[in-house]
């Protein structure tokens, strides 16, 4: 006789597994009861002796037979949960000439692990019998048929996995992997230069390609390539740009060639907060996968610096405190512009409530006031135990925090990113209808709490697609892969909702599905949907929407919304959420779309730069589809609002849009921007005059020109030379400073940045900045402007500093009434001074030491040049060295201070002097020109001198008082 006790790894006995012999595993000899024991005859203990037990949702084990002392035959065995495979490893792209070779690499974890491995390419399953393939791919003598997309698949007993793509480039021997022939590349010239004949406002400075270039054959046989190789500059040319008044110079790309590529350091980086109050999580672990990588500061900011490799980022945040629930999140990143900013949002725990484990326990999902929870959790009694396995019998602290869709200021805290992987390893979207944690306690010593079967109840009424009834499903959240996993189905079934704070029992139909809450504590209620589409956005540097001035790096979120019936108090809850970064065409963002109904779903599209929400398109006081950038009347159908369209007080960083999936037998709505999910290609590749909607930079009247070109959102494009604004594209650091300006108006206020000390960059230009002053809403006529300037320092050699010379102009009459003592001082202790003579600007020699808020000079360094600019502008405007602000504070950590009047009007214009009395002026005119027929004006050479604005306003008084007092003595003579 074989006695036999099968538990889970947290002690918790297993019921109905199967137990077979391993010589005859698919003979089910007997299963485990309610304990999780069983007891087989006919079987003794011998050294060859194993059984095989099986349970759906658990790794199979299989134990040998051991017998005790007394001769009696007995085993144990400990069952874990199986979980799909996860790529951990994906192939990268690769780039060989004919005939070459190279090593494609693919890992999976899972439970059980898997152990095969099948290659595709350009979706096609290679014979694995001719490249002998594991779970790495050999591909030897390329040639150049083999170029294309490759990917592997894997699989376990719970399912199956596909790795991202790899793109393998095979160019033919002779010919060039590099263009020398820069591509066009326009770049906007500041608003003073004019050139003469095109009156363009833009020059082509050229650039190279973005493609990779084969490199060095010396280790062609890695997975990941070492130093890679990128088409990039080879020769740079200096140019005169004539501007008509003056000349600037630039440094253009003549010549490309394969050069090292430039390696960007990827981070992301965010803010934890609350999701009701923005309160900061302060000092929250964060995990990847099962490996603590850093804590969230006092503020709830984070900072996590991401391998090359990395495919997806999960990450998992969890409060030491347990005040709020966990949250794994799955980052976008990009690994061009080096840095993405995520504002994460975690929901508060519910308060904790006592229940009698004795006893049947109903707790509700969902608090909408005057709505009817979504559902039930339905706890049997008996049904808590510990870890051991022991039954709990004592008061458990319950807490149940549900993220209720109906309240769509929920939709940032939900964790994952509501995917699943389907049968055949694709990752597929899923359409929630709530989402909810579960934390059950014992209450003297806080050990966290397992049950045995628990019913989750989803009332019907809450589900407004009825074709979404037949394929709603439980789903658990693997916090390591940040992936939906299926627990079970729900059965459709009438019944008698529970009484858990409820004044009456009343029968209404649910849906019902059943789960144990073992490991995993967060739980789905949510329908695969098929119905998709893509949505074009594209972001812009100012409400001009200039095709030339696209945003990369944007992150642009889409939240699909419920169909229109729906709840008397908010009528579109939340259904899922997507982000995606914009590249040089945009961004297509996934999402559900119907064709039947225009407005069967909706989605709710936001656009955020680096912390910096963007402003959408206006859609008020009228429809311009110029404007939006769709054209009619496909935009009536898709119902465009931002988010102020009805109430002019509420922001403009968002807008509204009927989801209507494309009709592709109409031609107006062939062009975007709404794409059926099969068109991709069509989506992505988009030209820029097709239909998209569009996010602007809120930030105006500012500009950046550097001599050396250089795009920020793509570190990729820098260029090691001398006269380059950033001199190291690994640590780049912003300085500014703070200028206060006493005037009625905002006015513009330039730095120009010139090569100060070092014998390669002296006297040459480095780049201009131009920025409109912020007014200060606390102060009357008073406004300020954080200037970016040159930071001197070591120039990209590393060889030499470089004190970069520096004038802060303000444009207009203005006058310099006072400079920062402490600056003023730290100058001449540090040699050369620069003369300061002309008091309408500002020159020095740019400190090499970091200064600080007292002496008006804002110094960050960092390894993303947005970033390090980002928090210099905070700190500058706050006026500390360790603030933040967005609100211009003039009165703290100032540099330069000018007064900047508005020049006064001493008389009437010629034009208002006919408008207010025309024939008294035309008669005036007249006496006028007879007067001056006989006067003979000498002419004499004329000297320009530069007085302060009010010194020459009180001139410009004394010549007009003259030419008054003259013109009347005149008059009287000829009278006399």
């Amino acid at each position: 006789m074989l006695f036999g006790d099968i538990q889970t790894v947290t002690g918790v006995p297993v019921a109905g597994a199967s137990v077979a012999l391993t010589s005859h595993p698919k003979v089910i000899r007997t299963l485990t009861d309610v304990k999780g024991q069983f007891t087989l005859s006919g079987v003794c203990s011998s050294g060859s002796t194993s059984i095989a037990i099986n349970k759906e949702k658990f790794v199979p084990a299989v134990v040998s037979v051991s017998s005790n002392a007394t001769g009696i035959s007995w085993l144990r065995a400990v069952l874990t949960s199986a979980e799909k495979p996860y790529i951990v490893k994906h192939p990268e792209d690769k780039v060989r000439y004919e005939g070459g070779r190279a090593l494609l690499c693919c890992s999976a974890t899972g439970s059980p692990a898997p152990d095969k491995y099948y290659w595709y390419h350009n979706g096609t399953l290679l014979d694995k019998n001719m490249y002998k393939y594991g779970n790495d791919l050999v591909l030897r003598d390329l040639k150049l048929e083999q170029s294309g997309e490759y990917y592997c698949k894997t699989s376990n007993a719970a399912g199956s996995i596909k790795s991202s793509p790899a793109h393998l480039t095979v160019i033919a021997n002779g010919s060039p992997a590099c263009n020398a022939t820069p591509e066009t590349h326009l770049i906007r010239l500041p608003m003073d230069c004019v050139q003469p004949g095109t009156h363009s406002k833009y020059y082509n400075a050229g650039r190279c390609p973005h493609n990779k270039c084969p490199g060095s054959l010396d280790f062609d046989m890695r997975c990941r390539d070492g130093a890679g190789f990128c088409c990039g500059v080879q020769e740079m040319e200096s140019r005169n740009i004539d501007c008509g008044t003056y000349k600037l110079p630039i440094r253009a790309v003549k010549q490309c060639s394969c050069q090292k590529c430039v390696q960007p350091t990827v981070l992301v980086r965010g803010r934890v907060v609350a999701a009701d109050n923005d309160e900061p999580l302060r000092f929250g672990h964060i995990y990847i996968g099962k490996d603590r990588v850093g804590t969230t500061g006092y503020q709830g900011g984070f900072t996590l610096q991401i391998t090359p490799d990395t495919q997806r980022l999960v990450v998992n945040f969890v409060d030491p405190t347990q005040t709020y629930i966990d949250t794994p999140k799955v980052f976008i990143f990009d690994k061009k512009s080096g840095s993405i900013y995520h504002n994460v949002k975690v929901m508060r725990k519910q308060t904790p409530v006592d229940i009698n484990p004795g006893e049947t326990n109903f707790i509700d999902l969902g608090e909408i006031k005057g709505e009817d929870p979504i559902g039930q959790l339905v706890i049997p009694p008996h049904s808590f135990h510990k870890d051991n396995g022991e039954i709990y019998e004592g008061t458990v602290k319950a807490s149940v925090t549900f993220i209720d869709p109906r309240n769509i200021t929920t939709a940032a805290a939900a964790p994952g990113d509501l995917n699943f992987v389907d049968e055949e390893g694709d990752m597929l979207p899923l359409r929630t209808y709530g989402m909810f944690s579960v934390d059950f306690r014992d209450e003297t010593s806080k050990e966290v709490l397992g049950t045995g079967a628990v019913q989750v109840l989803l009332d019907t009424q809450h589900v407004k697609m009825q074709e979404h009834i037949p394929t709603m499903k439980l789903w658990s959240l693997n916090p390591d892969t940040g992936v939906w996993e299926e627990e079970s189905d729900f059965s459709y079934s009438a019944t008698t909702a529970g009484s858990h704070g409820r004044s009456k029992r009343e029968e209404r139909t649910f849906l019902i599905g059943n789960m144990e809450i073992r490991e995993r504590r967060l739980f789905n209620l949510d329908v695969p949907e098929n119905r998709r589409c893509y949505v074009k956005v594209r972001a812009y540097m100012s409400e001009k929407f200039l095709p030339t001035e696209q945003l990369e790096g944007v992150v642009i979120s889409l939240i699909n919304l419920e169909p229109k019936p729906g709840y008397s108090s908010n009528p579109r809850a939340w259904g899922r959420f997507d982000s995606v970064l914009t590249g040089p065409n945009g961004a297509c963002l996934p999402a559900f779309c119907d064709a039947m109904r225009p407005d069967a779903y909706t989605a709710y599209v936001t656009a955020i730069l680096g912390g910096e929400e963007l402003e959408a398109a206006p859609s008020s006081p009228k429809m311009n589809p110029n404007i939006i950038g769709v054209s009619q009347p496909y935009l009536d159908k898709l119902d465009y609002q931002r988010s102020d369209h009805e109430d002019p007080a509420l922001k403009k960083t968002a807008f509204r849009i009927n989801l209507a999936k494309p009709n592709q037998n109409n031609f107006d709505e062939t062009n975007g921007p709404i794409y059926p999910y099969q068109n991709l290609l069509a989506c992505e590749n988009a030209p820029v005059d097709a239909n998209h909607f569009r996010f602007f930079r809120v930030e105006k009247d500012k500009y950046e020109y550097n001599v050396v070109p250089f795009e920020e959102n793509d570190l990729t494009t820098w260029t090691g030379d001398y006269l380059s604004w950033w001199p190291n594209p690994q640590e780049f650091r912003a300085c500014f400073i703070k200028v206060k300006i006493h005037g009625q108006k905002e006015v513009m206020v330039r730095s120009r940045n010139l090569g100060g000390t070092h014998a390669e960059t002296r006297g040459k230009l480095y780049g201009i900045r131009d920025i409109r002053s912020t007014r200060d809403m606390r102060e009357a006529n008073t406004s300020a402007a954080c200037v970016e300037f040159k930071c001197s320092g070591m120039l990209f050699d590393q060889a030499e500093v470089d004190r970069s010379l520096i004038s802060v102009i303000p444009q207009g009459s203005c006058r310099r009434i006072s400079t920062n003592g402490l600056l003023q001082e730290y100058l001449i202790k540090h040699p050369p001074v620069a003369q300061n003579n002309e008091s309408h600007a500002f020159t020095m020699l740019a400190p090499v030491d970091p200064l600080g808020h007292n002496y008006g000079i804002y110094t960050v360094t960092d390894q993303n040049p947005r970033v390090a600019k980002e928090i210099a502008i905070g700190r500058c405007f706050d006026g500390t060295s360790d603030g933040f602000s967005r609100e211009m504070k003039s009165d703290y950590g100032v540099a330069l201070t000018f007064s900047c009047p508005e020049k006064k009007i001493n008389r009437e214009s010629l034009f208002q002097r006919l408008q207010t009395n025309p024939g008294q002026t035309l008669s005036q005119m007249a006496r006028d020109m007879r007067e001056v027929e006989g006067l003979q004006v000498q002419r004499s050479s004329t000297q320009v001198v530069a007085f302060p604005s009010e010194q020459r306003g009180r001139t410009q008084n004394r010549r007009a008082s003259s030419a008054t007092r003259r013109r009347a003595s005149m008059q009287a003579q000829q009278r006399q």
